[in-house]
């Protein structure tokens, strides 16, 4: 007879591969422009916006963060999906992006002027850590047991720290993308 255990073991893992892209993937020039209750106005890079926190009577203004303006490769992270990518086995593979779903098109675009074709690209339009862990548990819950995250917010990989407790049985690999240290 054939215990649960022995089953489970011989079960293909579903792997998960998810990718953060600004300043994970590539550095862009795409700003958030916020005007405070005061009417000062200073440009965020999606790194300081990643950690803003909105103030009373800040306006947010998104229209250069919705585009992919100049992007720069950030070849330790690409060379990882590039070999995942290239790698035998089923897998799916995941741009994981704090910027609205208008945003994939661009980002697809980009990913294929470095070689990098037919990735999918999900934008959830918010910067809340809590958004894309919640879009990784969905995943969980579709069957995905084996989750590699790549982010460069520390808040974005505490988030999805938390899932790793919340889902023991899963295989995780979370890793912070510091592109700052490779141009020392």
């Amino acid at each position: 007879m054939i215990k649960l255990t022995e089953l489970l073991e011989e079960q293909e893992a579903k792997k998960l591969r998810v990718f953060d892209f600004d300043d994970t993937i590539a550095t862009t020039k795409s700003n958030v422009i916020l005007t405070d209750k005061n009417g000062n106005m200073s440009k965020l890079t999606p790194a300081e916006f990643a950690i803003y926190r909105e103030q009373p009577g800040d306006n947010l203004d998104f229209s250069e963060f919705n585009q992919v303006i100049s992007p720069q490769e950030i070849k330790s992270v690409t060379n990882i999906l590039r070999k995942l990518y290239a790698a035998t086995g089923m897998r799916r593979i995941t741009v994981l992006t704090a910027r609205k779903g208008a945003a994939a098109n661009d980002i697809k675009q980009f990913l294929q002027t470095i070689g990098i074709n037919n990735i999918e690209v999900v934008g959830v339009g918010s910067a809340d850590p809590q958004a894309k862990a919640d879009w990784i548990e969905t995943k969980i819950q579709q069957g995905y047991n084996d989750v590699f995250f790549i982010d460069d917010a520390r808040p974005n990989i505490m988030a999805v720290k938390k899932l790793a407790v919340r889902y023991p049985d899963v295989k995780w690999n979370i890793k912070l993308a510091d592109y700052m240290r490779e141009l020392n």
